[in-house]
C-alpha cells in the first residue's frame, strides 16, 4: 500500500491511526481495499491553482515593444536575487580525534 502511494508505511499507519484516511481495522492490523486507495488518492490530489483559460493565456508569446512579433520568446518569471547560504557551526565539538 505505501509503495503504491509513494510514501512510507509509517505515514500510512499514522494517518489511519488518526482516522485521516479511510481504512478497515481487523484486530490490530489496518487493511485497505482498492476503494480505500482510490479515496486516499482523491483526498490528497492537487488541483491547478489557475483556471485552464488563464493558464493557456500565460503560455502565449508576447507581442509588445521590445519583443519580436511571431517569435516563440516567452516572458520569464521574475526571480528574486539569490541569497548565499552559509553553513552553521557544528553543535558539538568533536570528542575523539580521527586516527589514521
Amino acid at each position: 500500500m505505501a509503495g503504491t502511494l509513494g510514501c512510507s508505511a509509517w505515514w500510512v499507519k499514522d494517518r489511519a491511526r488518526r482516522r485521516l484516511i479511510p481504512h478497515t481495522r481487523v484486530g490490530r492490523a489496518y487493511r485497505f481495499t482498492a476503494g480505500h486507495l482510490a479515496e486516499i488518492i482523491r483526498l490528497y490530489e492537487e488541483r491547478p491553482a489557475q483556471p485552464a483559460q488563464t493558464a493557456a493565456r500565460a503560455t502565449e508569446p508576447l507581442s509588445g515593444p521590445g519583443t519580436q512579433t511571431g517569435s516563440t520568446q516567452r516572458r520569464r518569471p521574475a526571480v528574486a536575487s539569490a541569497t548565499r547560504l552559509r553553513a552553521r557551526p557544528p553543535r558539538r565539538q568533536q570528542q575523539y580525534s580521527a586516527v589514521a
